[in-house]
């Protein structure tokens, strides 16, 4: 079983904790995370663009010109693609960009995203995540003292107020829980500050 340090909130060791094999120490499955990317980045499109056709744009109903004799190509309305304010030939509508992946492969991307993590030591696990006020500048030195570099993943059981609010203005620090923890933001972050219940957690509902 892989092994990483527990932290406290000042950042000094006070232990350490064993990661499950079948959530943190399997093989990342390169294929299952690709897949787990691109669905959550087509989740994230709104697939609200919207042009109109030859149908929809106002006016256009009279003949510019008639058919023969003058010396140019032949129009039936100003409002076709070719024209200036004409309509859009094969523009995009509003649709929807989301695609289906099964709950096998869902599983087998966080597993594999958790366990990278895990292998390339950008977990770090804190004995108690939480703040008894909303202090921005003392979760910036907390992240400091870890040390954190780059961007952060913070993720605690269940929402935290004190220590969303606390995180949600440092540059490059984002917060989640277990609850809607996804792929994307794991692989997103450099380091994965993760209260040891959260831990405990994962562990409860991957590892099956």
């Amino acid at each position: 079983m892989p092994k990483v340090n527990v932290y406290d909130m000042s950042g000094a060791v006070v232990g350490e904790i064993e990661l499950s094999d079948a959530v943190f120490g399997i093989k990342p499955n390169a294929a299952a995370l690709h897949s787990m990317v691109r669905h959550h980045l087509a989740a994230c499109r709104q697939g609200t663009q919207s042009t109109l056709t030859r149908a929809e744009v106002r006016g256009g109903g009279a003949k510019p010109w008639r058919q023969k004799g003058t010396g140019r190509a032949r129009q039936g309305s100003t409002r076709s693609p070719q024209w200036t304010h004409g309509g859009i030939a094969l523009g995009p509508k509003p649709r929807s960009y989301r695609f289906q992946i099964n709950k096998k492969v869902r599983r087998l991307a966080m597993r594999s995203a958790l366990s990278a993590k895990a292998l390339d030591g950008g977990l770090l696990v804190i004995d108690d995540l939480c703040m008894e006020q909303i202090k921005t500048k003392e979760f910036n030195a907390f992240l400091t003292k870890l040390p954190v570099v780059g961007k952060a993943l913070v993720v605690t059981p269940e929402p935290r107020e004190t220590i969303i609010k606390s995180a949600r203005n440092i540059e490059g620090v984002k917060s989640s829980f277990v609850g809607v923890l996804n792929v994307y933001d794991l692989l997103n972050a450099s380091r994965v500050v993760i209260d040891k219940a959260a831990v405990a957690q994962l562990e409860e509902v991957y590892a099956g």
